[in-house]
């Protein structure tokens, strides 16, 4: 019996929010690590690379609600206090999941129907849903990557993000030569 033929958003939405739970999750798995062995600076650093994560998770909350038509509590794009680094890894990983199933269950009308929405800084928007998914994907890399640059300053190795790196560990098979 033959499988059914993926759908685009199975395939490529699907790939991309895999690789966005994989990539946040790693870094998390940094961030979460003892800091006692850091001077002031390095803890310092640290907690702001926490911080840039939570804006991260809270731009990604913003724009499950304006997905979904529903209101959000946010009024800045991060929160007045900071998670500890393991809460906001299962918050992240709660919200990486429910990405995850929307990007690859929205049906391709779902995902071209333009929705108006407010930013935070009151100015109207509006963007398809598929949009915002390619926002939200942009977004995590473009921070990973200064959260990346921050924990080396620190003496700290961030994990490789790398599409390839994701695909290859969670797909061993794909190592096989044609």
């Amino acid at each position: 019996m033959t499988q059914p033929a993926a759908s685009i958003q199975d395939t490529t939405l699907g790939t991309l929010f895999r690789y966005k739970a994989w990539a946040d999750a790693e870094l998390m798995t940094l961030l979460c690590q003892p800091v006692e062995a850091l001077d002031d600076a390095g803890r310092a650093l640290h907690g702001q690379a926490v911080r840039l994560m939570n804006h991260i998770h809270v731009v990604d909350r913003i724009f499950i609600a304006h997905l979904t038509g529903q209101s959000h509590p946010y009024t800045t794009t991060n929160t007045p206090t900071t998670p500890t680094p393991e809460q906001l890894s299962w918050d992240m990983a709660d919200t990486a999941a429910w990405l995850l199933d929307f990007a690859t269950h929205a049906t391709p009308d779902g995902l071209n129907e333009r929705l108006p929405f407010t930013f935070i800084d009151g100015d109207q928007g509006c963007m398809t849903r598929l949009e915002m998914l390619l926002h939200l994907h942009a977004h995590g890399t473009y921070h990973r990557g200064q959260v990346s640059q921050m924990l080396k300053q620190i003496g700290l190795v961030p994990p490789r993000e790398l599409l390839t790196r994701m695909l290859h560990a969670q797909e061993p098979e794909r190592r096989v030569t044609v």
